[in-house]
């Protein structure tokens, strides 16, 4: 006969990005019942708890009175610094033109182009 104990906590990652290409990371443990809120305020971090911030676990975005259950993984979104469209245009700005998949130009393409004999008369000559 098993008798299974009532977890009396649980285990949380909380994963915050100040910057690009900078993680900070927390593990985290927390009675049951706990909601994305406690988390936050228990970490340190975030005394203001989810007020005005972006926060989601494993990558989906939930309300701030979500129950967390062992295992998750907590996310503080930051907000977008440039608009995704603008940085896409200055992206192919600084590239230039790109031919599509399967298509290239010939290694000679611009030799090719300053040494046109131009238009050809009538007669094809």
């Amino acid at each position: 006969m098993s008798v299974e104990l009532p977890l009396t906590a649980l285990s949380v990652i909380l994963v915050h990005s100040t910057q690009a290409r900078e993680v900070q990371q927390r593990a985290l443990r927390l009675p049951q019942g706990c909601t994305l809120d406690d988390a936050l305020k228990a970490s340190g971090w975030f005394p203001q708890g989810c007020e005005g911030l972006a926060v989601g676990i494993w990558g989906r975005k939930m309300p701030s009175d979500t129950v967390l259950r062992d295992g998750d993984r907590i996310e503080v979104y930051r907000g977008l610094t440039v608009d995704p469209k603008e940085a896409r245009r200055q992206r192919y700005r600084a590239q230039g033109e790109k031919l599509p998949k399967g298509y290239h130009r010939p290694r000679d393409w611009m030799k090719d182009m300053t040494q046109s004999p131009g238009p050809k008369g009538p007669r094809g000559d």
